[in-house]
């Protein structure tokens, strides 16, 4: 098992004008290949909840994705064009005291959760890591939830859908839910990107009822099909998501 988890979505149509799987976009394997660093601080005496950093993660992308840096002629903007016009891939790391404070002095945002903090990165290289990154793992260490998780109450609030049927760590698990995030946002049309950004990104990871997976998987909402390279097999549809606006126009 690697130490690192590093995901791309597979071939899943969107319809932004921003989205990598534009029709024209048929080389994405032939394009230089980046990766969307993440990490997430866990001190080993106040590790954060696992739904907490899997929700912060999803932000986190999200968060990136409507910097003033990485939109038009920002400084992030040619990496992440570069980094959705190729396979969108993230890794997901782990960091605690001088490794989380040597993280935040590289250019970045940290999205705070409940008590979850991520730092999340413009894209690198794939070989092309910052030394001060390149170094932290993700392997061995997994987050629980000490409290059962409640419901999803409110009915418009966007909500990411773990398969239940897959066994997924907690550095495995950010990584798709920041991958459903972004499927949802390339879909979204520009006025109910602007609710969601306003809102802060509010959203819940949950895991789907077993009963409810098939419906959710096949409902024609955003599904993340993983590429395989760590911990489960190619085409494993990992998340969907329920996103109210995506909801409405089924």
């Amino acid at each position: 098992m690697s130490s690192q988890h590093t995901d791309d979505i597979s071939e899943v149509p969107a319809v932004g004008t921003d989205s990598p799987f534009r029709q024209e976009h048929v080389r994405r394997d032939e394009a230089p290949q980046f990766v969307l660093p993440l990490v997430v601080r866990i001190e080993k005496a106040e590790p954060p909840a696992r739904t907490d950093a899997l929700q912060t993660a999803a932000r986190a992308v999200l968060v990136l994705l409507t910097d003033e840096r990485a939109r038009g002629g920002g400084e992030w903007a040619e990496a992440v064009r570069d980094w959705q016009d190729a396979r969108i891939r993230k890794v997901v790391r782990r960091a605690r005291g001088a490794e989380w404070r040597k993280a935040e002095t590289l250019p970045g945002v940290t999205v705070q959760g409940d008590a979850a903090q991520v730092r999340v990165f413009p894209p690198v290289p794939l070989d092309g890591w910052p030394k001060e990154l390149a170094k932290l793992q993700v392997s061995g260490t997994d987050l629980d939830d000490p409290e059962p998780v409640a419901p999803v109450a409110e009915p418009f609030l966007p909500v990411l859908w773990l398969n239940p049927g897959l066994d997924m760590s907690a550095g495995k698990a950010m990584a798709q839910a920041g991958h459903a995030a972004q499927l949802a946002w390339w879909e979204l049309t520009g006025a109910e990107r602007a609710a969601w950004q306003e809102s802060g990104f509010r959203l819940a990871v949950r895991t789907a009822p077993r009963e409810r997976w098939a419906e959710l998987s096949g409902s024609g909402l955003p599904v993340v099909r993983d590429a395989g390279f760590t911990e489960i097999a190619p085409g494993s549809a990992t998340v969907v998501a329920d996103h109210p606006a995506l909801r409405a126009r089924l």
